[in-house]
């Protein structure tokens, strides 16, 4: 299972050197802290207008270009990337990578994750430990779920072949021009090829 199976990058992203298309987007996950780490000890200094309501913590970049709201939480470390949309209320967690041009909703959390160009998660999403494609679309009440209830290590499934992560906490990898309906709920370590469709009210399994 490699990452071009499910990515189309644009050559021109920031991240390029550090996730490769040969390897499996699993692993990516692994590697988000320092991409984002060693990217920002190169990027421009952060930026001052934060609005009052904002909490901005170490180790972040927004873009100047991005629509900030009244109130939202950016811990870090987090990159995103222009003209993206945050909108109030949301909630990023550590090691985020977001694209550009997209669009995080109104109380959304995002930890450990990477979202590719042109995403959106507008309404009410869980996204943890994930890796989104570009012009994935999350409809509202949608929830990346990254925990086995027994707590085991996760296991991924392609092509009738079992994957060992050795990883605790794996969301979904969700290919590009992926769409996932109102109150769908993704299973810890489900992966959506491109274009892919999650109907409402269901419960994708790993």
């Amino acid at each position: 299972m490699t990452s071009r199976e499910f990515f189309k990058i644009d050559k021109s992203w920031k991240f390029v050197e550090y996730f490769g298309l040969d390897e499996n987007p699993v692993f990516w996950l692994k590697k988000i802290n320092f991409a984002i780490l060693d990217v920002l000890s190169r990027s421009p200094k952060p930026r001052q207008d934060i609005p009052p309501g904002c909490a901005i913590g170490k180790d972040v970049f927004i873009h100047q270009s991005v629509q900030l709201p009244p109130v939202c939480v950016i811990e870090g470390p987090a990159y995103i990337d222009e003209g993206t949309n945050i909108r109030p209320f949301t909630y990023v967690r550590e090691n985020v990578i977001i694209g550009k041009n997209c669009l995080i909703g109104n109380s959304c959390e995002l930890k450990n994750a990477i979202l590719l160009n042109n995403g959106q998660v507008p309404h009410f999403n869980y996204v943890g430990d994930s890796v989104l494609g570009n012009f994935v679309h999350l409809g509202a009440g949608v929830i990346l779920a990254n925990l086995r209830l027994d707590k085991k290590d996760i296991i991924i499934r392609h092509n009738g072949v079992q994957i060992q992560t050795g990883m605790k906490k794996i969301g979904a990898i969700i290919g590009d021009h992926s769409e996932l309906s109102c109150n769908s709920v993704i299973n810890p370590g489900t992966i959506l090829f491109p274009n892919s469709i999650v109907f409402n009210g269901k419960v994708k399994r790993s």
